[in-house]
């Protein structure tokens, strides 16, 4: 026998129940179908020689500048002894250890011990949200989705590995950088911090185009940082030889020998397109596909895989829903290795130029300028395909001259050149490109395209603060004209 009111308190149970199925399936209803387009509706980036607009890194592009110099010598000095014998050409930012505590409510002793990567994160996080007309605190609570390409190497910790404690702790690892930034200004969407090697940044992207389109964020931020600030991960890299011993990338051309290290931070502000017209946003560019694979068993560990490079691309292509003939532009890899640029050249004939009717397609890479900016390369070089574009003309490849002979351009009609070009769209299709590769051969791609005639024209910026950047060491280091000890 069932006692007194059981059956009413099941009844009352079962109405719960059924209620709950009805509001989920509502919301299932509700949800952004997986695909669809995505837009980039703001952008922040720094990078050598001073540059922390979209201006001045079109500037430099399409002047053919090199961003190339020798490491400051206040960013040599906690490690002058070892740097001696060491290539220290490369695109250095200037005050990369400089950094505004006050602003982001952090103690002098914290901000410290924090890595500068994760500092440049932060001020460039904001700047991206200010360009989209977002204050980031505004969305705390939000779901806002926080994705950061960045490698696992400490050279900031290297500076005070005799002096560890819970400062030190916590202000270093590439685990806590996309997290400090969801936590500084409240986005309670996925943060996760990407180490891919090369390609980390763009694989963050991708799996911010996911998130999005799954529905799981209504907003994502992403992209990725690389400063040098110690010696240890320079001499691995000059050991293995793929270091330019005249400190130049010549991408693509027969003098190519080897890449230069570089320093950058970039992060893109996406939102699903319907979000971003609904809400009036300035669009820079469309992302229309994304997809990551991996070498698996080529000749070596480390040895680019030409099949999965093309397969990647293709991959990208399914998920954009388009054809070879649309794409007019690969931002490609390119490191400037004798080795690596012909096999990438080589996956963009099988997968575009061998399969577009013919068409015109032009190929570059941002590194033979600005160096290679490892985990941010891959979002410093969507942010190119973006510029060229909106501009419709390719930058020239700077420091190209005489194509690799190793590189075979036969069946197709890819264009390098060391000029200026414009993207004639009659004989070059609309798209673009953008690959980035790992060391450990996971490998990205993404399609972008222009804004839609529709979109919202720019709007006023958020003024950026009057950054107090001061000088941000450790104390133990003492100045800078003295020495490690």
């Amino acid at each position: 026998m069932d006692e007194p009111g059981q059956n009413d308190a099941w009844a009352a149970a079962l109405r719960r129940a059924t209620e709950t199925i009805r509001e989920l399936r509502e919301q299932a209803a509700n949800q952004q179908p997986v695909g669809g387009p995505i837009a980039v509706v703001g952008v922040g980036l720094r990078l050598a020689a001073g540059i922390d607009d979209l201006d001045g890194y079109w500037a430099a592009l399409l002047e053919g500048r090199s961003l190339i110099s020798d490491m400051p010598r206040h960013r040599a000095w906690p490690f002058a002894d070892e740097w001696e014998f060491l290539p220290s050409s490369g695109s250095f930012i200037d005050d990369a250890l400089d950094f505004d505590p006050d602003f982001f409510g952090l103690t002098p002793r914290a901000a410290q011990a924090m890595d500068p990567q994760h500092r440049l994160l932060l001020e460039v996080s904001w700047e991206a949200l200010a360009s989209a007309g977002i204050r980031g605190r505004d969305e705390a609570g939000k779901s806002v989705s926080t994705f950061v390409g960045i490698t696992g190497r400490q050279d900031y910790a290297d500076w005070g590995r005799d002096h560890m404690d819970p400062h030190w702790a916590l202000g270093n690892g590439h685990y806590l950088a996309a997290g400090r930034i969801a936590y500084h200004f409240g986005f309670s969407g996925a943060a996760v911090a990407f180490d891919s090697a090369c390609s980390s940044s763009l694989v963050a992207i991708h799996h911010a185009v996911g998130a999005l389109r799954r529905g799981e964020s209504e907003v994502a931020l992403a992209g990725g940082v690389n400063l040098v600030l110690a010696p240890g991960s320079t001499e691995v890299i000059a050991q293995t030889g793929a270091l330019a011993p005249d400190g130049l990338c010549k991408t693509f051309d027969a003098r190519a020998n080897g890449y230069v290290r570089g320093e950058g931070c970039a992060m893109v502000v996406l939102k699903r397109l319907a979000d971003a017209e609904r809400d009036h946003d300035p669009v820079l560019g469309i992302i229309h596909g994304t997809a990551v694979n991996q070498d698996g068993g080529s000749s070596g560990f480390t040895a680019p895989n030409a099949d999965a490079q093309r397969q990647v691309i293709e991959a990208a292509l399914a998920d954009a829903g388009c054809e070879p003939a649309e794409i007019g532009l690969v931002e490609a890899h390119g490191t400037g290795t004798a080795l690596g640029d012909p096999i990438e050249v080589s996956a963009i004939v099988a997968a575009l130029g061998s399969r577009n009717g013919g068409k015109g397609l032009h190929v570059g890479s941002a590194k033979a300028s600005i160096g290679h900016l490892e985990a941010a390369s891959g979002v410093i070089g969507l942010i190119k395909a973006l510029l060229c574009i909106r501009e419709r003309t390719v930058p020239p490849v700077a420091h190209f001259r005489t194509l690799n002979p190793r590189i075979d351009l036969a069946g197709s009609d890819i264009r390098i050149s060391g000029q200026a070009a414009s993207w004639d769209l009659g004989d070059s299709g609309p798209l673009a490109g953008v690959s980035s590769f790992g060391l450990i051969g996971t490998n990205a791609h993404a399609i972008v395209g222009p804004a839609p005639e529709s979109a919202a024209p720019p709007r006023a910026e958020i003024p950026r603060p009057d950054w107090n950047r001061t000088p941000c060491v450790p104390a133990f280091l003492g100045s800078s004209s003295g020495s490690r000890k």
